[in-house]
């Protein structure tokens, strides 16, 4: 929470960058349906309200509570109608001016202003800073599975592609009954669970922004080479393994320490296939729910604004082990934080087809959400709404988490006796995806937030 740790926004850079190698509209035709909605508003739902007035920092910023929150102090009722003056005039701007009009000028001074001027814990970004930034393109990492999908997503700084493509490797060596009336099985859970347990020890250990941290042996895909996956999977027993230990993929020295556990959170993302079989798959974040809590007007002195992100939490909290190794994903100059997005498109290997794009929200637990939709879709047979509806489970290392009220008593008990330790919570997927049907394109929302289907 505060401007310490919000890092230089870069999402419109990239857009930009985007619609300028792809796009066929106008860049200012693409805001005016945001711009009308900012104008007039939306009404406010019972997730958003629940959420607002759960927290406990957001109202301690001026600009904040003045937009969420009534004269008492009480957020906006569900049904108050949420207008955003100050949004729609930093919108018309960058319509006009592009990316500049955030990245310099009045609305980059105020972010500034905001970030250094945070009561509790003011940070240091610049209008230089702003200035500077650049997006980065990156080839995607790609992996076959089951040997019919080719499953492509984002590279380091993002942890999500590798972690999932480690996870369903080691699956494919291991195979109990995953289902049992709709439910995850017991004995697939554990396998899975531990599956998990080891591929996030590798992500802790290795990734990282590859312009300042190098893969093991000099390319990430020794973190998914077969013969490793069928190491690490020979690690999985019958009962729960007290550490799950790290790898040492070919070529490399071992000389990283481990990201201690930290929480991680944040996201929204949207799947689409346009007519022509173009596919995208956008995951977007300002990292917690509400960012930094922090709010920019864009130095317009209107009501509303947009929120800051707290992207830099991702970064870990400590540099360097206790014998002085260095976390690659510490804080550097420059340096991108590792994330856990998971953008993904899967193709048909027998003729190169688009099958399939997804993604979603949640913090780490987005792997778990992605790994789940994959599998249910394209292993289990089920069409992409029900694999979405699927009883949500994760793991970042420690506890085996179940969403709450979705498993029979039974299924706890008995993976407490393989040793682990349960626990029941919220899970609240967002994954929004498409798949391609024999009659068309199929698309699926999850029912726990608020993503809807629409087609054209």
């Amino acid at each position: 929470v505060g401007g310490r740790a919000v890092g230089v926004p870069g999402a419109v850079r990239m857009l930009e960058a985007v619609q300028r190698a792809h796009g066929r509209l106008p860049w200012a035709r693409l805001f005016e349906p945001a711009i009308a909605l900012a104008d007039r508003g939306f009404p406010v739902g019972e997730r958003l309200h629940r959420q607002l007035a759960a927290d406990v920092h957001l109202a301690q910023d001026v600009q904040a509570r003045r937009y969420f929150f009534d004269a008492a102090g009480a957020p906006w009722p569900i049904g108050h109608r949420l207008r955003n003056p100050a949004l729609a005039e930093v919108l018309r701007a960058i319509a006009a001016r592009g990316a500049d009009a955030l990245h310099r000028g009045a609305v980059a001074a105020d972010i500034v202003a905001r970030v250094r001027g945070h009561a509790g814990n003011p940070g240091r970004l610049s209008e230089a800073d702003l200035a500077a930034y650049r997006p980065r393109q990156r080839a995607p990492l790609c992996a076959d599975w089951r040997q019919r999908y080719r499953v492509c997503g984002f590279p380091p700084p993002s942890s999500g592609q590798i972690a999932i493509m480690q996870i369903l490797g080691m699956l494919e060596r291991m195979a109990p009954a995953p289902l049992a009336e709709g439910v995850p099985t017991p004995a697939w859970l554990h396998v899975y669970t531990e599956a998990a347990r080891l591929a996030f020890a590798d992500r802790d250990r290795y990734l990282a922004d590859p312009d300042y941290v190098a893969a093991p042996g000099g390319d990430w895909r020794a973190l998914l080479a077969s013969a490793y996956l069928a190491q690490r999977a020979a690690l999985i027993g019958p009962t729960r393994m007290p550490r799950a230990p790290a790898g040492q993929p070919a070529g490399e020295a071992g000389a990283r320490a481990a990201m201690p556990a930290q929480p991680e959170s944040g996201t929204s993302h949207v799947s689409i296939v346009d007519a022509e079989g173009r596919a995208v798959a956008l995951t977007t974040t300002i990292e917690a729910e509400f960012g930094a809590r922090l709010m920019s007007d864009g130095g317009s002195g209107k009501a509303g604004g947009f929120l800051l992100n707290n992207q830099l939490t991702d970064f870990s909290f400590v540099p360097a082990d206790a014998a002085s190794r260095p976390v690659a994903n510490r804080v550097q100059p420059g340096k991108r934080p590792r994330s856990s997005m998971s953008p993904t498109l899967v193709f048909d290997l027998r003729d190169g087809r688009l099958v399939m794009t997804l993604g979603s929200p949640g913090g780490a637990a987005i792997i778990h959400y992605t790994a789940k939709t994959l599998l249910g879709t394209l292993a289990w047979g089920l069409d992409v709404q029900r694999a979405i509806d699927l009883p949500n489970f994760a793991t970042f290392g420690g506890a085996l988490l179940l969403e709450a009220g979705r498993y029979p008593d039974a299924a706890a008990a008995a993976l407490r006796a393989l040793g682990h330790e349960v626990r029941e919570l919220e899970l609240t997927s967002g994954v929004q995806a498409i798949e391609r049907r024999p009659g068309g394109w199929f698309g699926g929302a999850d029912p726990r937030r608020e993503g809807v289907v629409v087609g054209e």
